[in-house]
């Protein structure tokens, strides 16, 4: 399985498709937690503004990708009026999503940088208005496929140059960060790592950490205690997890989170529940 298909499985993307149509005045989005935005421009002319107030003139067919929780604000232009599909982008945990978090929090693409892209995209318009029977899962299963292409827009260009999904895109790198990902439990010393990579301990730590921005023992910590909260939130018990993400026992794993997080896994636990049960604040 590619490196992709494997974090995708694992931490799964979701889109839903609300608003379809032309854009009239000013809209307000909210932040929400573990939700990002995609908003695809067909025609017409708008400006969107971000958190920090930075504002950007769009008047060609462009996606505009939130993968985080974002709050943002898009303006029509009265007289071209933006044609546009919003969906929220709904990721299923309620902790983190390691491919959202490798992206900025806002990019921006033209539709015609990528045939596939444009493809899906025109597949999509026509759907969005048109009015056949089993509309909205067809819009929703659509934009699954477009980010499905963004990503890999992404990775096959280049265009995210430090991180994981630098990292992911790197011949020889992605070699390693693959085989992290499929056995996090793994015992992984840096001459195993090297040897998946067909490089020398010190070459490959040298490049590893100028590619992903971390070297490759503290990747390995980072990935296992993602998959650690994630089993977590699953109510797996703490021993369980420990070992399922290559810790001999649960105060082995309790000293990770300790040092890395400042709160035991139990307390990390209680921490996120009594934070989803009070509700995100919506500034």
């Amino acid at each position: 399985m590619d490196q992709l298909s494997i974090i995708l499985q694992r931490f799964s993307i979701n889109t839903d498709v609300f608003f379809t149509g032309n854009l009239c005045g000013i809209s307000d989005f909210e932040r929400k937690p573990n939700q990002g935005h995609i908003h695809l421009l067909r025609r017409g002319e708008l400006t969107i503004v971000d958190e920090q107030g930075n504002s950007q003139l769009i008047n060609e067919p462009t996606v505009m990708f939130f993968p985080t929780p974002h709050a943002h604000r898009i303006t029509g232009n009265d007289d071209n009026p933006p044609q546009l599909v919003c969906a929220n982008i709904i990721y299923n945990e309620t902790s983190s999503n390691p491919i959202a978090n490798a992206l900025p929090s806002l990019m921006y693409f033209k539709l015609t940088d990528s045939q596939k892209m444009n493809q899906t995209a025109t597949w999509l318009f026509d759907e969005a208005f048109d009015d056949e029977c089993g509309k909205q899962p067809m819009l929703n299963a659509l934009t699954d496929i477009f980010i499905i292409h963004v990503l890999r827009h992404v990775l096959n260009n280049n265009i995210i140059n430090h991180g994981l999904l630098s990292g992911l895109a790197h011949p020889q790198i992605s070699k390693v960060m693959l085989a992290i990902h499929e056995a996090p439990e793994h015992s992984w010393g840096l001459e195993e790592m090297a040897g998946q990579a067909l490089m020398s301990r010190s070459k490959f730590a040298d490049l590893f950490k100028k590619v992903v921005g971390q070297s490759p023992g503290d990747y390995v910590i980072e990935w296992r205690l993602t998959m650690a909260r994630r089993l977590l939130l699953q109510n797996r018990p703490v021993a369980l997890v420990a070992n399922a993400v290559g810790y001999e026992n649960g105060s082995a794993l309790a000293r990770v989170f300790r040092k890395k997080l400042g709160m035991s896994p139990k307390e990390w636990l209680e921490n996120k529940n009594l934070s989803s049960a009070i509700g995100p604040s919506i500034k």
